[in-house]
């Protein structure tokens, strides 16, 4: 019961403006991301109340990848800051490289893969922050 009320508390977290040191921020390794896929999430409900938007930064080692998967609500946009990859959109990749910017609507399978010889380094912003 103690963690039903913890996770209703975090939900109703006012928004707060926040300036936040990524830093300070611990890098993680969500589920169904594999071989060095990590993310730091900056911007979360349970971080600052945002009541809408999840925003991230990713770096994946060569060879690290996300799993294809779909969000029945949620869109995102993935900003590529540096290196390269592939990503597949409904099955179809695309080499994507620096400053590439890519839409995903609701509903679209998709998965990023770094092929690069190096890290690849993106922004992914994601609204609703939770389905």
């Amino acid at each position: 019961m103690a963690k039903k009320k913890a996770k209703q508390s975090v939900r109703k977290m006012k928004p707060t403006a926040t300036i936040r040191p990524a830093a300070t921020v611990m890098w993680d390794e969500p589920p169904a991301h594999y071989g060095g896929a990590f993310s730091k999430m900056l911007v979360r409900p349970e971080s600052c109340g945002s009541k809408s938007i999840d925003y991230r930064i990713s770096v994946y080692q060569p060879r690290a990848y996300v799993a294809p998967h779909r969000h029945r609500i949620q869109e995102q946009v993935y900003h590529i800051l540096e290196g390269e990859g592939l990503m597949e959109i409904d099955g179809k990749r695309t080499v994507v490289n620096k400053d590439d910017v890519i839409f995903i609507p609701p509903g679209t399978e998709h998965a990023i893969y770094n092929t690069g010889m190096t890290d690849i380094k993106f922004v992914v912003v994601t609204s609703p922050a939770d389905e």
